[in-house]
């Protein structure tokens, strides 16, 4: 599983950082950046809270 981000839509609101912050960090551009390569197992319930989570829907999961 992988995660993305529209940037058009992300506002940084750090609700995903605050969830799985192993996974998701606010960049210096008000932009979430997300960690290289799949989400490690023992992530994903956390990652897919961050994705329902989010209020701009700016994140989604690819499996």
């Amino acid at each position: 599983m992988r995660v993305i981000v529209d940037e058009n839509l992300c506002e940084a609101n750090g609700f995903c950082e605050s969830l799985a912050p192993d996974v998701f960090e606010l960049g210096d551009e008000d932009v979430v950046q997300i960690a290289d390569g799949p989400v490690p197992p023992r992530l994903e319930i956390d990652v897919r809270a961050a994705v329902d989570q989010c209020p701009k829907a700016a994140l989604r999961l690819i499996e």
